[in-house]
């Protein structure tokens, strides 16, 4: 592996280590910055809206820019982000901070692939981007539990500065090993992407994609006070249950692209989104009991992200139909859904803790997630009344 590769997947790591790692110190920052749980969880959603907003407008104005003075640029961005949120006085400090890491992580992700391709031979293209995108699963299986651990032992703030380290040496390892003149299209203009927005069989896509991820994140926001205030885990365990769930992660990974590529998109979607609605119901009832509780996170983490490949594939097969002339800005775009569904879910969990308390989080998430799966089948019948729609070969990555 060429040791700039190996420098684009420690900055992966970092970036999905900070992006997911708040979930699990939740309680510990309201209770020290004496802030409710529901303005600690808008540290999520405010980060999810810097990716949103940062994947598609800041990629295009920064369209003419060297991509490894970019991407230089991007990781000084995420450390001054992260050692801004490791010496903030408050809460305002903590969320300005939020949002310049999630900026940089929008912009990272959309030009991290053609550097990777850039870096390998045209038939490793695909296995390079793979490579790149193991830092995020990494990330969920090992940074997540591990940054709890510290910011539980020896302060929330201590992890933003671990975070840090891990950005500063992504830097370093890109500054020494990344090319210089790295070729590259300018990437879609605001004007192509607005156009792109004008198709209603993609906004139908981009519509399930933020259901289906914000339904799961009104829960998965507040998962550590569940578990600590309903299901009796102590703050110590709260990162060993995070790591179970991202091991179970990496596997649903796998497993969903799997079922996408036997039985299509529209089946491996209604399958997953269904199996997520219920995992969230099921919550509800077993929240209460620790084992009970242990063994539906289990659950959720196979189910919580398989569904990344199936809406990934789907939403570049209607685009070669509908606007073939922009397959990458159409792909891009349903990152942004992503991103605004986690943000939205996260902010919806906050008024639903505010005004009826945690375990009203996971039946109402499995609610939303119901409609992602009715919006599924619709674009399914839709597809039925169609031509056959071509079948895509290309390789796709969330986030």
């Amino acid at each position: 592996m060429p040791l700039a590769l190996l420098a684009l997947t420690i900055s992966a790591y970092a970036i999905g280590t900070t992006e997911f790692v708040i979930v699990g110190l939740l309680p510990v920052i309201a209770a020290d910055l004496h802030v409710s749980l529901p303005s600690a969880g808008l540290l999520v959603s405010l980060y999810a809206l810097g990716v949103a907003i940062g994947a598609p407008v800041l990629t295009a104005l920064t369209g003419r820019v060297p991509r490894k003075q970019l991407l230089l640029g991007l990781m000084l961005l995420f450390t001054a982000g992260n050692l801004l949120a490791w010496q903030a006085p408050g809460y305002t400090t903590l969320v300005l901070a939020r949002i310049l890491t999630g900026l940089a992580h929008g912009v990272f992700f959309s030009i991290g692939t053609t550097i990777a391709t850039s870096l390998v031979p045209k038939e490793k293209a695909a296995s390079a981007i793979a490579i790149m995108f193991t830092g995020l699963t990494v990330a969920l299986v090992t940074g997540v539990p591990l940054g709890t651990f510290i910011g539980q032992h020896f302060g929330w703030n201590q992890t933003f500065l671990a975070v840090s380290a891990l950005g500063l040496i992504a830097f370093v390892g890109s500054l020494l090993f990344v090319p210089r003149n790295i070729a590259h299209q300018p990437p879609a203009s605001l004007l192509q992407q607005v156009k792109v927005l004008g198709q209603p069989r993609l906004l139908l896509v981009y519509a399930t994609t933020a259901l289906g991820y914000g339904g799961s994140f009104i829960a998965f926001t507040y998962l550590a006070p569940i578990l600590q205030q309903v299901s009796g885990f102590s703050a110590n365990a709260v990162g060993l249950v995070l790591l179970v769930y991202g091991v179970s992660v990496a596997v649903g990974n796998i497993w969903g692209g799997k079922l996408a590529d036997q039985h299509g998109a529209i089946r491996a979607l209604q399958i997953i989104f269904l199996g997520l609605a219920a995992v969230l119901f099921v919550l509800t009832f077993t929240a209460a009991n620790s084992w009970l509780a242990l063994a539906t996170v289990l659950l959720w983490g196979a189910v919580a992200f398989g569904n990344v490949p199936g809406l990934q594939v789907y939403v570049v097969q209607q685009a070669e139909r509908v606007a073939p002339q922009a397959v990458d800005v159409a792909s891009g775009l349903n990152i942004a859904a992503f991103n605004l569904g986690i943000a939205g879910g996260a902010w919806a969990g906050g008024l639903i803790v505010e005004h009826l308390g945690l375990l009203h989080t996971p039946w109402m998430g499995a609610l939303v997630v119901l409609g992602a799966l009715g919006l599924t089948t619709y674009s399914g019948w839709l597809d039925r009344r169609l031509p056959a729609m071509p079948r895509s070969q290309h390789t796709v990555a969330a986030h």
